[in-house]
Formats: structure tokens, C-alpha cells, sequence
């Protein structure tokens, strides 16, 4: 099978989530025990409320819902201060990239395979992530879920790869680090490649990545130099 187009998830999957908390915690002490917690339930609640946002038809944007989980996840630690959450806020803008990103997405540019972005954030949240990354250069199209105003795992937003990128399902390579995503994208069509950087199991449902890795370095030897 050709693949022409490798298409990423951005968050947890291109850019590495915990990393506002993790850097916030190194200069304010009050971070310090409850980072580990504060952004595994930043996280959590992050995606909750676009899946219940995506079931309920009552759409905003992805950067309202980052704040929303955040709110949460300081409540849950009892922790009430507006510059904090500013603050995190900021650094979320600006989430660096996992160490392997530049040398795969280089790699796949080397082979003449297409690199996309496809992802919940907003067009705004994702120039400013790429932009802090480094990887401009690497990446040929980023495609927001704003343009139609819904939320993965819908059909819908799959479906822009193809009306955006004119490139058709099987001929995609589609990379996520979020199981729930991989299945989504499976139905979908696409080749999929789930990065399982925790070691979670499989979620039960009925559509399978083709292919588990650990990190995204692996990703180039999924596709043949001849694609």
C-alpha cells in the first residue's frame, strides 16, 4: 500500500502535554507535589468536555476548553490564583515538541512523504505550538477542527484530511498517542500508527491501529522509500 501523507494528532502525540505544569513547577514551589495530578486532570478534562461538547452539538473553541480543564484541575487541587492560571495558560501556547519530532518529520520530508497536522486546536493554538517547536518547516498543512466547528472522534473531521489534502483514506498514515483518536481514525480509514508512550492497553472497541510505537521514531520505517 502507498502511503503518500503522514497526518499527526498535535497534542500529547507531536507536543508534549505535561510540559506547562511540569516547567511552571520548577519556579513556583506550589506546583512541586501536585503537577504529576494537575496535569493528568487538565488533560483528562480537556478532552471530556470536547467529547461532551461533540455529543451535546453545543460547540467552543479548543482553547476555551484547555482553560475549562484547567479550572477544573486547580479546583480539584484546591488551588484558586488567576496569574497561576494565566501563566500555565501561556506556557500551554507553547508546548515544546517530544525530542524524536524534528529528526522523524525530517525524515519523512526526505522520502517524499506529505506531513500534516490534524487536530482539535485552534488554528491560533497550533501556529504558535509549531512555531515554538521549530517545525514550520516540516509540516505542509495544518488542519483545525475550528473550519467546521466539531470535535474528534466525529467522521466529519477525518473527512478533512481528504477535502482539504485531496488525498484519499487508505493512502493516509494516521499517528496518534491517544487510543480513543487511533480507533477514531481506523474507522475512518486510514493506515493507523498509535503511539502508546504510557503503555496503556487497547481501548475495546472494534477498529485497531495497524501499528503500536513506542515514541514517534519508528514512525519513517512504517512507510516504504518507495511510497
Amino acid at each position: 500500500m502507498t502511503i503518500k501523507l503522514a497526518v499527526f494528532d498535535a497534542y500529547g502525540t507531536l507536543f508534549d502535554v505535561d510540559a506547562a505544569a511540569r516547567e511552571l513547577a520548577m519556579r513556583d514551589p506550589r506546583l512541586t507535589p501536585i503537577w504529576p495530578q494537575l496535569a493528568f486532570d487538565w488533560r483528562r478534562k480537556q478532552l471530556e468536555y470536547s467529547w461532551l461538547r461533540e455529543v451535546m452539538g453545543e460547540y467552543v473553541d479548543f482553547w476555551q476548553l484547555t482553560r475549562d480543564g484547567l479550572d477544573w484541575a486547580m479546583a480539584a487541587q484546591s488551588v484558586q490564583d488567576a496569574d497561576l492560571a494565566e501563566a500555565l495558560m501561556a506556557l500551554y501556547r507553547e508546548l515544546p515538541a517530544y525530542k524524536e519530532v524534528p529528526a522523524m518529520l525530517a525524515a519523512l520530508k526526505a522520502r517524499g512523504v506529505g506531513r500534516a497536522i490534524l487536530s482539535n486546536g485552534t488554528p491560533a493554538m497550533l501556529d504558535a505550538a509549531v512555531q515554538a517547536a521549530g517545525i514550520e518547516g516540516l509540516i505542509d498543512e495544518v488542519l483545525s477542527v475550528d473550519s467546521i466547528r466539531r470535535f474528534k472522534p466525529a467522521q466529519a473531521v477525518y473527512d478533512l484530511v481528504e477535502e482539504q489534502m485531496g488525498v484519499r483514506p487508505h493512502e493516509v498514515l494516521f499517528v496518534s498517542s491517544n487510543g480513543w483518536d487511533a480507533a477514531g481514525a481506523a474507522r475512518a480509514g486510514f493506515r493507523v500508527a498509535w503511539v502508546n508512550r504510557a503503555g496503556f492497553p487497547r481501548e475495546r472497541l472494534p477498529w485497531k491501529p495497524a501499528d503500536m510505537l513506542k515514541d514517534l521514531s519508528g514512525v519513517p520505517d512504517l512507510i516504504s522509500p518507495f511510497s
